[in-house]
């Protein structure tokens, strides 16, 4: 009994043998990516694979994360994906649709340190690192220069109330009284406005030390919730749903704040490759996210695109291969990092002065080193905690809440029978 219990062997997430130069065969990689930026990883693929001659990769582009944790659940997941939102990396370690990669990084002497603090925190839940990070993103202030000239204003605001005043005066009404030009559109369902986003501007906290919903308890998000619905009652909310109705889609070249209509506007650095190919006459500005007071001004929200290998990978090492080079490798993430115009991860990449050269795209790399920044904590039950406060939310701006205090204590309940469920 002794001798049988000597032999049993580890748990194979605690040790993964070194396979030296014979990592081959093909890998299958699914990622969201589609158009421009599915080019740009097909381009550092093929870098990979002249890198890497006996690993063939197999790229699938356009799957969301719904799709790949269907494909693993059903048995045949992809070796890799590539998720768009750091908030699935709880679900994914805690349910072990992702493996742990740390047997890998061990042996092969991976320094994580060259990923700044935030981007190591959300690319593990409970003690387990399931996935790496695939360039990031910042998300800051964009604003019109050639309308904020035209309405007197030099730059752009730093609080929160400057923000309120600076919209009042970029908006323009026709002669009914309906919105013609809008200077910061607040509802919470308009392209990037969620509640994370926004956040940052507060410093206001999801979870509490011990896990649990922080929206009823902390002050900071009465602030921004009271903040935002007193200028919602300014433009008139059935005023701004009728305008907002009217705007092209997001990632169009309708983009409202590409065509004009909307003169402040909260998104990332990726809108800078955007703005370039379809808006290239548009004078604009970039910015960090105004806050609720002076002292927290330079930051924004901070998330980005996670990789992890699949519980039912049919090449493991080769999968970790691929993903060591995309988010290690300082040459390839600072490739990737220009093709696509997302952020780069690591510390050498993040310095790169090629990258730093553009003063927009330096701005949000800024951003993203910013102690001010924010992001939002994994959770057992993924992107549901904000998925549900965001219900209440819609509610809230809709002018349905008349007792805030109690509306965020019920919206407390909710988040945390939900995340109780998804845990």
């Amino acid at each position: 009994m002794l001798t049988t219990a000597a032999c049993t062997p580890a748990p194979k997430e605690n040790k993964v043998a070194d396979p030296g130069a014979s990592v081959s065969g093909t890998v299958e990689l699914w990622h969201f990516f589609t158009e421009r930026e599915a080019d740009a990883i097909d381009q550092v693929i093929k870098d990979f694979e002249s890198s890497h001659p006996n690993i063939k990769v197999t790229v699938k582009s356009g799957q969301d994360d719904s799709k790949v944790t269907q494909a693993i659940g059903a048995g045949n997941g992809p070796d890799i994906g590539l998720s768009y939102s750091t908030d699935i990396v709880g679900k994914f370690c805690s349910s072990g649709a992702w493996v742990d990669l740390t047997p890998y990084i061990n042996r092969d002497k991976v320094d994580l340190n060259q990923l700044n603090a935030t981007t190591r925190s959300y690319t593990e839940f409970g003690g387990k690192r399931c996935a790496m990070p695939f360039l990031a993103d910042a998300y800051g202030m964009f604003y019109n220069k050639d309308l904020f000239a035209k309405a007197g204003i030099a730059g752009p605001p730093k609080t929160l109330d400057e923000l309120t005043e600076d919209a009042k005066k970029l908006t323009v009404r026709n002669s009914d009284g309906s919105l013609k030009t809008v200077g910061f559109l607040p509802l919470y369902d308009f392209y990037e406005n969620a509640a994370a986003h926004l956040a940052p501007a507060v410093g206001a906290k999801w979870l509490t030390d011990d896990g649990k919903s922080a929206v009823g308890t902390d002050p900071a998000w009465k602030t921004l919730l009271t903040w935002q619905k007193n200028l919602v009652d300014w433009y008139g909310y059935a005023n701004l749903t009728k305008f907002k109705a009217g705007l092209g889609d997001e990632f169009s070249a309708d983009n409202a704040f590409q065509k004009g209509q909307v003169a402040i506007n909260i998104d990332a650095e990726y809108r800078l490759a955007f703005l370039k190919d379809q808006a290239p006459s548009l004078k604009y500005g970039v910015a960090p996210l105004p806050a609720s007071d002076a002292s927290r001004y330079g930051g924004g929200y901070v998330t980005g695109n996670i990789m992890g290998i699949s519980k039912n990978a049919k090449n493991p090492e080769a999968a970790w291969a691929l993903i060591k080079y995309l988010t290690t490798d300082d040459a390839a993430v600072t490739k990737l990092a220009g093709l696509i115009k997302n952020v780069p991860t690591t510390t050498k990449s993040i310095a790169d002065p090629t990258l730093n050269a553009d003063p927009d795209f330096k701005a949000f790399i800024d951003i993203f080193n910013s102690p001010n920044s924010q992001t939002t904590p994994p959770s057992a039950s993924g992107p549901a905690y904000q998925e549900t406060f965001g219900q209440f939310l819609l509610t809230y701006q809709a002018g349905k809440v008349k007792d805030l205090n109690a509306g965020l204590a019920d919206a407390d309940k909710q988040v945390n029978s939900v995340m109780q469920l998804g845990g």
